[in-house]
């Protein structure tokens, strides 16, 4: 019997297999009547774009675009316009100020050929030929982007150069940017060399480094480089303020201050601080200046002077309160110090530049307040709380308890504010005068002198910034004055060997006097002797010294005088009647060293002092010297 699938299907059936015809286009053979209106299609939601970081968002993409880098905008505008573009670039400076932009805009630059199809490199790419809007869209197969911090080695670098033996396959140059240069390897470097320094024809080199100085020299050397500026407060705050108003929010004037002076002259710091407070404000809110202190744990600027005035007056209590407002409101201990040392700075440029006072960059209150601050203190005082509150930053930054050791800068602060500086208490103590353990004046009734009985002693600091009365110093001994050749050579003997052997060997005495000494120097005597003998003399008499070189035959050596000495001591003791005896009755015996305990280390007799002058009027109770020779006349 047949099966199912082989007896035959009527029309129907079949008809009723078949797919549904499609719906006629145009109109049916009795006009549009017969035409099926086709079911409403559901509209499908757009996919929401994603959304972008104020940093990429507003990343400049032409060369007007930059802000605060002038000279490098002229530089490259005028290499394009003269066709002097160089084949390698090395942009440094500090993070988020255009290094890779401006790398971004030469690839532009390089490979734009204009809304026509037929333009060349200009400094102006016009962002909708494919060049440009493939670049823009990092899509482009002739503009290689490396991260050199991750890609280092040498393995790398062959195989960038490797791409070098390839002309541009889309475009008109071959862009390779090396971001963070400076991490590249010994050999890497060494390996890049030579491509660096002459690269094929449709090559161009872009270098990015934050660390110019790990860039080798011979890397700097083939490349022409761009020094990218911190952008000033100024512009940045311009900057953030017609961003927040693209943005559709308002920004206090305040707040755009802090976030410039937080953003240090980065541009994408301060950007993404600007992305952080505009979300902070929410939907039609306000960018304020308490809600971007509370986002950066920044203490408000009036605070940080209160705490600043009130420990360089020594008044602690309202310091230590006040530090516990900031800590309580969120401000980190560390940037109280921070701003306390950024205030020190500039109370110290107002009192050593009294003029800086009428600077209108700086807030109306920091202005009068830190003027007014400025005329009491003193540059020295200033100078060391700079150094206590930069060495109290180390100490907090390390510290488990960070507002602890706030408090401990503060207290230390506080506690010699009232004492003298240095330089105070060593003046003090060279004219004699008392400094007393507070550091306050001298001691009323006494006009600053020392105590009576103290036997003249003098004072000596101690650490706690007081002083003490020490022990009456001796005198202090007499520096020599040598008035002889031998004199001065002696000052030489176990201090300066080799000086006093010259002086002993090599140098004729000419003459000697208080102040002048006038020599003759042999050939084999080193050049500099006398600038030697001139410091040895200054040095061990405390007075100036003239050192004449003379060519007058002057005096022996001082080696020959003694070596004469000896021989005239030997000759007289070798005729004196008992050695003569001795020697007789002793034959073979021979005179060995004659010694004289009233000769000098050099074997001379001793330099004869200079008479004693006579006084000029006698004494009264003096009595006439010829009174029995000479009687008197009638």
């Amino acid at each position: 019997m047949p099966s199912d699938l082989e007896r035959d299907m009527s029309p129907a059936e079949a008809e009723a297999g078949l797919p549904e015809p499609p719906p006629p286009e145009g109109p049916g053979l009795f006009g549009m009547d017969d035409v099926p209106v086709p079911a409403p299609v559901a509209q499908v939601a757009a996919k929401p774009t994603p959304y972008r970081v104020l940093a990429r968002k507003y990343r400049p993409q032409a060369l007007d675009d930059l802000i605060g880098q002038e000279a490098l905008v002229r530089t490259l505008r005028n290499a394009f316009a003269r066709g002097r573009v160089h084949h390698a670039f090395l942009m440094t400076g500090v993070r988020g100020v255009g290094k890779t932009t401006t790398a971004r805009i030469i690839a532009r630059a390089l490979n734009c050929v204009g809304v026509d199809g037929k333009g060349g490199p200009t400094a102006d790419p016009c962002g909708v030929c494919p060049e440009c809007v493939a670049i823009l869209a990092d899509r482009h197969p002739d503009v290689i982007e490396m991260d050199a911090a991750s890609n280092r080695g040498i393995d790398d670098v062959r195989e960038l150069r490797e791409a070098l033996r390839f002309r541009p396959a889309q475009g008109r140059q071959k862009v390779f940017i090396l971001d963070e240069v400076h991490m590249l390897t010994e050999q890497a470097f060494n390996a890049l060399l030579k491509s660096l320094e002459e690269p094929p024809p449709a090559i161009t080199f872009i270098l990015a480094t934050t660390e110019l100085r790990k860039v080798p020299i011979t890397i700097r050397s083939r490349c022409q480089t761009f020094a990218l500026k911190r952008v000033p407060e100024d512009r940045l705050r311009a900057h953030f303020a017609r961003i927040a108003g693209l943005e559709g929010s308002a920004a206090e004037e305040p707040a755009l201050a802090l976030l410039a002076r937080a953003a240090d002259g980065s541009v994408r710091d301060g950007l993404s601080l600007l992305d952080q407070a505009i979300a902070l404000a929410g939907d039609g809110g306000q960018v304020t200046a308490e809600s971007v202190r509370d986002m950066l744990g920044l203490a408000d600027r009036g605070m940080v002077l209160d705490i600043l005035e009130a420990v360089l007056r020594g008044d602690l209590p309202p310091a230590l309160a006040r530090m516990a407002e900031a800590h309580e409101r969120g401000a980190d201990a560390a940037n109280i110090l921070s701003d306390m040392l950024e205030q020190v700075h500039i109370l110290t440029r107002f009192a050593a530049i009294p003029a800086l006072r009428e600077d209108q960059g700086l807030p109306e209150n920091e202005r009068v307040r830190g003027a007014a601050l400025a005329a009491s203190l003193s540059v020295p005082a200033l100078a060391r709380a700079w150094q206590m509150l930069l060495k109290g930053l180390e100490e907090v930054q390390q510290a488990p308890d960070r507002r602890a050791a706030a408090e401990m800068v503060l207290i230390r602060l506080a506690h010699v504010a009232d004492m003298p500086t240095p330089g105070d208490i060593l003046k003090r103590l060279e004219s004699g005068g008392a400094v007393p353990a507070a550091g306050g004046a001298p001691a009323p009734g006494n006009g600053g002198a020392p105590a009576p009985g103290n036997g003249g002693g003098g004072l000596r600091a101690v650490a706690g910034g007081g002083a003490v009365m020490a022990a009456a110093a001796p005198a202090p001994a007499p520096l020599p004055q040598p008035s002889a050749w031998r004199e001065v050579v002696a000052l030489a003997s176990g201090t300066h060997p080799l000086l006093h052997a010259h002086l002993l060997h090599d140098v004729h005495p000419v003459r000697v006097a208080r102040g002048q000494v006038e020599i003759r120097v042999r050939p084999q005597a080193p050049r500099d002797l006398a600038a030697q003998l001139t410091r040895l003399l200054e040095e061990k008499t405390g007075a100036r010294w003239t050192i004449a070189l003379s060519n007058a035959p002057g005096e022996p050596t001082l080696a020959e005088q003694s070596q004469a000495a000896e021989q005239d001591r030997r000759a007289a003791a070798a005729t004196h009647p008992l050695v003569v005896a001795i020697l007789t009755a002793f034959p073979g015996a021979t005179l060995d060293a004659v010694r004289d305990a009233s000769l000098d280390a050099y074997g001379l007799a001793p330099v004869a002092s200079a008479e004693e002058e006579l006084p000029e009027f006698a004494p009264p109770d003096a009595e006439p010297a010829y009174d029995d020779e000479f009687p008197e006349e009638d």
